[in-house]
């Protein structure tokens, strides 16, 4: 792993992975990583163990793709599963490229326990494997979103229906994850108004995330990462959404996600809208991010054709700023 990953993205208050697949059954894209076998804990460590001496800290977001899959990436070929038997206008990405998603196979209610222990798994083995602590993934139109919203469950048991049914599934993994490594240890990705992934917007995002939130206090969480907008989209969406109403009931941190540069940054912060800035696309283009922007160097831009590859290009070999360069924006 090239120096420039293994120290320089370090400099981050916190590093967020990718989505790191909890389990088998959780995959939907080809060369992802996973955290619920010993070589992946064994990996992970030698990452975290950079990271830790550099002074970062390190968090991997625990991700159950749900019915955002493909037979060739589920264990023996089987259909992805999901709350409901609904087909997503949406493609997962396979060792083939994309590919259209299948209509995926309903959990039965006997079953949603597993996918629970799932992530309680997945959080031992992320303490095993050195992270300081855990974030769910339950954001753009994967598993837990699924269930969240009524546009995509359609159960008629308990976990579905009313919006405390189904926000059971979410309650249930965030108290099991936090009695693994602590509350203060976990925070969760939410994407209230985001339709990635073919995820239909809630019919009552407003109503069922506020519900959401105030029930995530009772766990004495680190904090909720909030995509405000459409995922890598626009940040204003029809009708509008008052995300200072989550920060406003959260009694955690706030962290604010999407198309956030150093201006908006700055501007948020000094509104005090948000506690914490998260940096996606830009961070995977500059390790150096944080050197870049309190010195106003010119950032790389991300090149979105290897976002996707399995491979180094596109992850691990976007420059560090040179001597020059960095003498060059001190003048």
């Amino acid at each position: 792993m090239p120096i420039a990953f293994r120290y320089t993205r370090a400099s981050a208050g916190l590093i967020i992975t990718e989505g790191t697949n909890i389990s088998p059954q959780g995959r939907g894209y080809a060369f992802t990583p996973g955290i619920y076998d010993d070589a992946q804990v064994e990996g992970w460590r030698q990452v975290t163990e950079a990271v830790h001496a550099s002074g970062g800290r390190i968090f991997p977001q625990l991700w159950h793709v749900g019915r955002v899959s493909h037979p060739s990436l589920q264990p023996g070929g089987v259909l992805p599963v999901a709350p409901s038997a609904i087909w997503p206008e949406a493609t997962s990405y396979t060792e083939a490229g994309f590919q259209p998603c299948v209509p995926p196979r309903a959990l039965a209610t006997a079953e949603i326990p597993e996918i629970v222990e799932q992530y309680r798994r997945a959080t031992r083995n992320a303490l095993a494997a050195g992270f300081d602590g855990v974030e769910i993934h339950a954001a753009n139109g994967y598993l837990i979103e699924q269930f969240l919203r009524d546009s995509t469950n359609k159960r008629t048991d308990v976990y579905g229906g009313s919006r405390e049914n189904r926000a059971r599934l979410l309650l249930e993994v965030t108290q099991a994850v936090a009695r693994v490594c602590g509350g203060e240890r976990v925070g969760i990705r939410l994407s209230p108004v985001s339709p990635v992934n073919g995820a239909g917007v809630d019919s009552d995002p407003a109503g069922t995330y506020a519900y959401v939130v105030e029930r995530l206090n009772a766990f004495g969480l680190a904090y909720i990462h909030i995509i405000e907008g459409v995922t890598q989209g626009q940040r204003e969406v029809p009708g509008g959404f008052d995300f200072q109403n989550l920060r406003r009931s959260f009694k955690g941190l706030y962290i604010a996600n999407n198309g956030y540069d150093l201006r908006l940054a700055l501007e948020v912060r000094r509104l005090n809208l948000a506690d914490l800035i998260s940096f996606g696309r830009l961070y995977i283009a500059n390790p150096d991010l944080v050197e870049r922007l309190r010195i106003g160097a010119r950032l790389n831009v991300p090149d979105r054709e290897t976002f996707f590859g399995g491979g180094a290009a596109g992850y691990t070999d976007y420059p560090v700023l040179t001597s020059a360069e960095r003498g060059a924006a001190l003048l």
